[in-house]
């Protein structure tokens, strides 16, 4: 009986070979067929100006961010921002980038919100859901790249100009001129996201001064892309970190802050949508090839009795 049992032994492991090869392939063929994901709210229109930097000492943490669409599962690979830094700063001051995701408020957040701002709906979530950071090893590296030496935007929301309701209404704080720099930003560690409306929120620590993110087109116009049929273009948000500061809330930029607008931010990203295996597909090949080597034990069964 060992000969025997050895033999029906490698049967089944054919069998089941075959099976998880028809698997795999099923899987390496939906992976392979990937399509191109890009989105760009094109290039700065001039309008707007708003500190997004990274906590220092002496400086509080201050986010702007804005928002993007995805339609099926997605694999972001790399980004590019673009903002003012102050002029004369050589692109070597520029020490850290990081980059964090957020979902639409409420989810990842507290609900009911506190009050303190004229409204949270579309705003981002408290909390991001996922984060890199040059200063963290393996996560994302970035290179710099002088567009222009000398932009001018017509206003800007600046330090001290976030408040909570009823003082949230600045007007902004003027027009501010500086150069204009482009971050190219390569996920080592790509995002992976779902199907999902989510806002992108980068900051850049500077050795010298502060870096301002440019407003976008709002509506998108061409070289940017327009958001997916069916969903909605949302306007940037902003908050300060700190004692009285706005966090965990956001205002909005245009409708807030400075009346005007609403404002886009200038951000591309780009990656690749994925669409998932055919979990049923996979499954029943699974299924169909346990009930073949039933069947065939069966028959083993039957013919050693005979």
């Amino acid at each position: 009986m060992k000969p025997f049992r050895n033999k029906t032994g490698r049967r089944h492991f054919c069998v089941l070979a075959m099976v998880v090869c028809t698997c795999a392939l099923g899987i390496s063929r939906a992976s392979a067929d990937t399509v191109p994901f890009f989105f760009s709210t094109g290039n700065p229109d001039g309008l707007i100006a708003t500190l997004s930097r990274v906590a220092s000492p002496g400086k509080l943490e201050t986010e702007t961010a804005d928002d993007f669409v995805t339609t099926a599962p997605t694999v972001i690979n790399s980004a590019t921002f673009v903002g003012l830094l102050p002029s004369g700063t050589p692109l070597s001051a520029v020490t850290q980038v990081e980059i964090e995701l957020y979902h639409v408020f409420p989810i990842d957040s507290v609900e009911p919100p506190d009050g303190r701002v004229n409204t949270r709906v579309n705003s981002p979530s408290d909390n991001n859901f996922d984060a890199r950071d040059s200063n963290m090893p393996g996560e994302l590296s970035f290179t710099t790249m002088l567009l222009n030496p000398s932009f001018t935007a017509l206003n800007s929301v600046l330090d001290g100009g976030i408040n909570p309701s009823p003082f949230q209404f600045t007007g902004g704080n003027g027009s501010v001129t500086g150069e204009e720099v482009q971050f190219n930003v390569t996920f080592t560690s790509p995002f992976m996201v779902d199907a999902d409306h989510i806002f992108f929120r980068p900051e850049v620590g500077v050795t010298n001064g502060d870096f301002l993110w440019l407003s976008a087109p709002r509506p998108i116009v061409p070289p940017g892309t327009p958001f997916p049929a069916g969903s909605t273009d949302l306007q940037s948000w902003t908050r300060n970190d700190g004692a009285g500061a706005l966090a965990p809330d956001w205002s909005r930029i245009g409708s807030d802050i400075t009346l005007q607008g609403p404002f886009n931010a200038t951000f591309s990203l780009t990656g690749t949508i994925v669409p998932e295996p055919n979990l049923l597909v996979v499954l029943g090949g699974v299924l169909f090839g346990m009930g073949l080597i039933r069947h065939r034990r069966r028959s083993q069964r039957n013919s050693t009795q005979l």
